[in-house]
């Protein structure tokens, strides 16, 4: 195996099948690398959209539902609980009024398992992203020039296409 960079047309990439002879499968094999980096540079981003959906989930859980505060709706509960403090301490009102611990719990719950849902895929992106990347590192390691631009070219497209999606997230 050589180990400088050589301009030749026939290279044997990753696997014994993936062998290259002619300008032809040269040109498709650049091809194939360069969208293979461009999906490592979404999976790159992919990576960060959903660690930005998991913090925002655990740092700003989803609110409660809430009525609206039409004073039409409030006015009759006001107006009782005023006139009556006998009614306010009644068991039936105490029963139906809402505790914050049931909701607490329910929400940290939900926040908890969504959590847990976005740290696996974060982390399944993360071996998709490592893989390609040694696989694109053995494409580079072929020392083929051609593969080599294929690669730096993907890189490039891929930061160019993705990286704004940030901005949209």
């Amino acid at each position: 195996m050589n180990m400088h960079f050589e301009g030749s047309s026939n290279v044997t990439l990753l696997f014994n099948f993936w062998d290259v002879h002619g300008p032809a499968g040269m040109v498709l094999s650049v091809f194939v690398v360069l969208l293979l980096t461009m999906l490592y540079e979404l999976l790159k981003v992919w990576k960060i959209t959903v660690g930005k959906q998991k913090h925002s989930s655990v740092t700003h859980p989803s609110a409660p539902v809430t009525f609206s505060p039409e004073q039409s709706c409030f006015t009759p509960v006001m107006r009782c609980q005023e006139g009556s403090s006998a009614l306010a301490s009644s068991p039936s009102e105490i029963s139906l009024a809402p505790t914050e611990t049931t909701t607490a719990t329910a929400d940290t719950t939900a926040t908890s398992e969504k959590s847990w849902l976005l740290h696996c895929l974060q982390t399944v992106i993360h071996i998709l992203q490592v893989t390609l990347g040694y696989m694109l590192m053995l494409c580079v390691m072929s020392y083929n020039v051609w593969i080599f631009l294929g690669v730096i070219v993907g890189s490039v497209l891929g930061y160019f296409f993705t990286f704004p999606l940030l901005n949209h997230i």
